[in-house]
C-alpha cells in the first residue's frame, strides 16, 4: 500500500527508465532539462480548472528511491548493471518552480516548471502527471459541485467507487474543490480532515425492527446521530420512527442530528420529512441526502426548493464523471542550454520553447484580466498575442500583473511552506471571487484568455523556421 509520503520509482511506465538507461549509457544523463507541466482542455465544459495535488507530490519527488527490490526487478528486465549502479544512488536534486496549489488555471498556460539533469526530469514525468491530472480534476469537479451546493454542507462518501487507492488523493482533492468533509477516514488521517458518516441500510436490517435499529445507535452516538430513513417505508416508517427516537434524545438533554435520504424522489421526500420535522417541534433537526449525486442534480434539487442541508456525493464527484482525465502534458522546453519544442501538423500541439513563468493581469475592476506566459525574468511585456493566431493579440501596457511562480523544490528539497487541504480550500474561494462571473458561468462560460510574449512567439517562430528548413 502507497504511504503517503514515498512511493517505488518503479510507478512510473516502462519508457520513462528505457530512456534513462540510454541517457545515461550516452553520458547525456546529467545534461541540464528544463520541462513545463499543462493541460490543453478544461473538464466538464467548464471555465476553469482548480490546480490540486502538488502537497501530494512534492514529498513523492523529495523521497524517491530505488531500493534492492525495484533494482533486482529491473536487473531481471535485463537493465545494464552501470545503470542500475546509478539508479542505486539516485536522488532527485532538481527544482520544481510554479504555481501554488489551489490556483485557478487556465489551458497552455504552464502550471509547474521541472528542472535538473535530463535523467532525474525525465524520471519524475509519469509520477506528476498520475498527481497532478487526477487531484485537479477531482477538485474542480469537486468545486463545480460547492458552486452548485451553495452554502450548503457537502461531504464526500465517494471511496467505495474510487480508482482503487486513488481514493485517498481524491478525498484530499475534493475538501480542497469545496467539500467540507470525507466519509474516507484514511484520507481524514492522512490529511487532518473532517470524517463524516450516518449508517448502512444493512445495519438496520440486521434488527428485526427499524426502531431498534435506531435507538440502538442513538444510544451508541447520543451526539452525533443521524438516522437512515429510506431502508423500508420513507414517510410511513422512516420517519415516524425517527422522530420518536428524537423525542428519546430530547427527554436525554440530546438532540437528533440529522437524518439521511438515499433513494426516490429527493426533492418531495425531503419537503415532506422537513414538514414532519418542524410539526413535531424538530426543526433543528437536517436533513441529509445522497444517492448518485453530482452538480446537476443538486443544481435541479435547489431549483425545486428542497430544503435540503448536506448532499452527500460519491461516484460523479470521485471519479470525475464524465470527463474522467485532465489532459495534462509534460513537454520539454529546454535542454543543454538550449530552446526545444515540438511541432505538429495541429497547431495547438506545438509546444512552446524556453525556460518560462506566468504573469496575471488584472482589470480595472481588480479582478482576474488575462494570463500571459514569457520567457523566465522577462519584463512585463506590452501586449499578448494569441497562442495559436496570430491576429489576434490584447494590449497589456501599465495594466497590473501578479507574478504567479514561486519555487517549491530547491535542490531537491522541498522549500515552500507545507498547506493543509482547508487552507488551500480558503485559497480557492479568495481567488474565485477575482474571476470574473462570466467564466464561472454553469452553462457556457466565457473562454478566459491566454496569451504569450512577443519573445515567446518570436522565438518559437525561428525554431519552427529552422526545422522546416532542416527536414
Amino acid at each position: 500500500m502507497m504511504h503517503p509520503k514515498s512511493i517505488s520509482p518503479l510507478y512510473t511506465d516502462l519508457y520513462q527508465l528505457t530512456m534513462g538507461q540510454a541517457y545515461f549509457l550516452s553520458g547525456r544523463h546529467e545534461q541540464a532539462a528544463c520541462f513545463d507541466y499543462f493541460f490543453r482542455k478544461i473538464p466538464f465544459d467548464g471555465g476553469y480548472v482548480i490546480f490540486a495535488g502538488l502537497g501530494d507530490l512534492l514529498p513523492l519527488v523529495e523521497n524517491l528511491r530505488f531500493h534492492e527490490e525495484d533494482l533486482r526487478f529491473l536487473q531481471r528486465s535485463d537493465f545494464h548493471p552501470d545503470y542500475l549502479d546509478y539508479l542505486r544512488e539516485f536522488r532527485f536534486k532538481g527544482e520544481i518552480t510554479g504555481m501554488q496549489e489551489g490556483e485557478i488555471v487556465f489551458p497552455v498556460a504552464p502550471i509547474l516548471r521541472v528542472e535538473g539533469s535530463l535523467l532525474e526530469t525525465q524520471l519524475v514525468e509519469t509520477l506528476l502527471l498520475n498527481v497532478l491530472n487526477f487531484q485537479s480534476l477531482i477538485a474542480t469537479k469537486a468545486n463545480r459541485i460547492r458552486h452548485s451546493a451553495g452554502k450548503r454542507a457537502l461531504s464526500d462518501f465517494g471511496l467505495r467507487r474510487a480508482q482503487g487507492l486513488g481514493g485517498i488523493m481524491a478525498s484530499r482533492a475534493a475538501i480542497i474543490g469545496g467539500f467540507d468533509s470525507t466519509s474516507n477516514v484514511m484520507a481524514a488521517r492522512d490529511n487532518d480532515l473532517k470524517a463524516a458518516g450516518t449508517m448502512a441500510h444493512s445495519f438496520i436490517e440486521s434488527y428485526d425492527h427499524e426502531k431498534d435499529a435506531f435507538r440502538a445507535y442513538a444510544d451508541t452516538f447520543p451526539d452525533d446521530c443521524v438516522l437512515l430513513v429510506d431502508t423500508y417505508n420513507t414517510l410511513k416508517s422512516g420517519l415516524p420512527n425517527a422522530i420518536e427516537i428524537g423525542k428519546e434524545l430530547e427527554s436525554k438533554g440530546k438532540r437528533l442530528k440529522g437524518v439521511r435520504l438515499d433513494s426516490g424522489d429527493l426533492a418531495y421526500f425531503a419537503k415532506k420529512a422537513r414538514a414532519m420535522l418542524n410539526k413535531a417541534g424538530m426543526d433543528y433537526v437536517k436533513i441529509v441526502v445522497s444517492n448518485q449525486l453530482d452538480e446537476h442534480v443538486i443544481k435541479s434539487l435547489l431549483d425545486q426548493k428542497a430544503p435540503i442541508d448536506v448532499f452527500g456525493v460519491g461516484t460523479s464527484m470521485v471519479i470525475g464523471r464524465p470527463d474522467g482525465a485532465i489532459d495534462g502534458v509534460y513537454k520539454l522546453s529546454s535542454s543543454n542550454q538550449m530552446p526545444r519544442l515540438k511541432i505538429s501538423e495541429n497547431v495547438q500541439k506545438t509546444t512552446l520553447p524556453g525556460k518560462k513563468e506566468v504573469y496575471r493581469y488584472l482589470g480595472d475592476d481588480g479582478c482576474f484580466y488575462a494570463d500571459c506566459i514569457v520567457l523566465s525574468g522577462e519584463a512585463d511585456p506590452q501586449r499578448m498575442i494569441h497562442p495559436f493566431q496570430k491576429e489576434k493579440s490584447l494590449e497589456l501596457k501599465g495594466r497590473p500583473y501578479q507574478k504567479l511562480f514561486v519555487t517549491h523544490m530547491k535542490d531537491g528539497r522541498t522549500v515552500s511552506s507545507p498547506s493543509t487541504p482547508e487552507s488551500i480550500r480558503e485559497k480557492v474561494g479568495e481567488r474565485l471571487m477575482s474571476l470574473p462571473e462570466e467564466h464561472k458561468r454553469f452553462d457556457f462560460p466565457h473562454i478566459y484568455k491566454v496569451g504569450i510574449s512577443d519573445s515567446i512567439m518570436g522565438l518559437r517562430d525561428t525554431m519552427v523556421q529552422k526545422l522546416h528548413e532542416y527536414l
